[in-house]
């Protein structure tokens, strides 16, 4: 069994994915099952995620890379591209539909627990809404807690994965027709497996020692 450590230290960022090769539908299965399950605080789930498998889909994800074209090619020869969004607004209707789904799955014993639910996620959601003034941060904030889970899981089903940043919003939005949706792209992901042009595959990863970064107390 591969331990831990061998699976974070072999992750990297692919730079260039081969076009001719597609990742099995099992293995997507997965990464989905990734993010659906991801942690959020509180269980807001405040995400929704677009993936893109044909050429058309990926095309139009491409669109919002026109000022960042060394992002386009990432994107076009990816096997699937994954844009991770984030809701606009947290309403006490989705707050609702939350504590549902929950008691559909059977985290509820009764009313009194359900409150008790409700009105934890209340203060938390109404402390960014409200006094904070940050609901959009904190929200954000759950999505890339799903962009780590995926990229983690990319790399136990050894898939390549490419986290990008560099896109117009706007442009993706639109084309997407997220705002309309309540949603906005926050960061977008290709998946695929590395070319032989990838030069980040042959190289040493680099991060500072852990005693400059990490402190036992």
């Amino acid at each position: 069994m591969t331990d831990l450590a061998t699976i974070v230290k072999r992750r990297y960022t692919s730079k260039a994915l081969d076009p001719t090769k597609k990742i099995p539908e099992e293995k997507i299965d997965q990464l989905k099952t990734l993010l659906q399950y991801a942690p959020s605080s509180v269980n807001s789930q405040p995400w929704h995620f677009v993936i893109a498998a044909t050429a058309e889909g990926k095309a139009k994800i491409a669109e919002a890379t026109a000022n960042y074209a060394f992002n386009t090619p990432k994107i076009l020869n990816a096997s699937h591209v994954v844009v991770l969004c984030t809701r606009n607004y947290i309403s006490d209707e989705y707050l609702e539909h939350l504590v549902a789904q929950e008691q559909l799955d059977g985290r509820i014993p009764d009313d009194a627990a359900k409150q008790a639910l409700q009105n934890g996620r209340k203060f938390f959601v109404n402390m960014h809404r409200y006094e904070a003034k940050d609901l959009q941060h904190w929200m954000e904030k759950q999505t890339y807690l799903a962009l780590g889970t995926l990229l983690m899981g990319a790399s136990v089903l050894e898939i390549g994965a490419t986290p990008i940043e560099g896109f117009d919003a706007t442009t993706l939005n639109s084309v997407l027709g997220l705002r309309d949706k309540g949603f906005t792209a926050s960061v977008v992901v290709a998946l695929g497996y590395s070319d032989a042009t990838d030069f980040n595959a042959k190289l040493p990863k680099s991060r500072l020692p852990q005693s400059e970064t990490i402190d036992e107390i």
